[in-house]
């Protein structure tokens, strides 16, 4: 029979940052509320939980990540410490959506969940938004992405989850953006979130299908690509508007 396999997963998408472990089929995750401090104690966190199993970094068969949407700062440090750590014991990882995560969690923490809608803020008056078939998902193979991520302003969640047929919304856009989901006849889970511990579950899945990626080819999922404009971009767009030869 084959051991499962060992699993480390990391998550920096929000300010909380959290890795989990599994080891012979158990799960253990460290969570912590850190700000903006990841990049100082994800490295830390991943070392406690290596030493509490007796395990060092060349016991892991792959490392999994939250690869976003998210705070792009947050996005960077995850994929990055797990690219570092995957070409270091040339291991492969695993990049996991954390919407995806997030719908995950929806279902765990609502049974009876079969289509739900994840939404974060994104800010700018945005959130991001996928829709999500959990109904099989007693086990993590059963969330199927429906909608791929994107971006939505608020007044379009509401006919969103209406024309998806949704019965869960998952997220912090639920309190970002009240309003927007008044209409809605569904379960509103506000504190469902992503964590290393949902991404580990859904890593596990990837892993045994094969899904996996080098180190090299690992990279976030932005969904919103630019927040600002250079400079130069800015000169140009002002020039365009007041009429002028840019």
């Amino acid at each position: 029979m084959t051991a499962a396999p060992t699993l480390l997963a990391i998550d920096t998408a929000t300010g909380t940052c959290s890795v989990a472990l599994c080891v012979n089929g158990r799960i253990d995750e460290n969570s912590e509320d850190v700000g903006t401090r990841h990049s100082e104690r994800v490295l830390p966190m991943i070392e406690e939980l290596l030493g509490a199993h007796g395990i060092t970094i060349r016991s892991v068969d792959a490392f999994a990540f939250g690869a976003g949407p998210g705070s792009f700062t947050g996005l960077r440090i995850a994929c990055g410490v797990a690219q570092g750590l995957g070409w270091g014991v040339e291991r492969p990882l695993i990049p996991i959506g954390n919407l995806g995560a997030l719908a995950l969690d929806a279902s765990l923490q609502n049974s009876a969940a079969r289509r739900v809608m994840t939404a974060i803020d994104a800010r700018m008056n945005e959130a991001y938004v996928a829709i999500f078939d959990v109904s099989d998902a007693g086990g993590a193979a059963g969330v199927a992405e429906l909608v791929a991520p994107s971006l939505a302003a608020p007044g379009d969640l509401a006919l969103l989850a209406a024309r998806w047929n949704v019965d869960t919304v998952a997220g912090d856009a639920l309190a970002a953006y009240a309003p927007a989901f008044e209409s809605l006849n569904c379960t509103r889970l506000p504190a469902a979130r992503a964590s290393a511990n949902t991404v580990l579950l859904l890593a596990q899945q990837a892993y045994a299908a094969g899904h996996v990626c080098t180190a090299a080819d690992a990279a976030p999922l932005y969904v919103r690509d630019r927040v600002a404009l250079t400079i130069e971009e800015r000169r140009v767009r002002q020039a365009v508007a007041a009429g002028a030869t840019p």
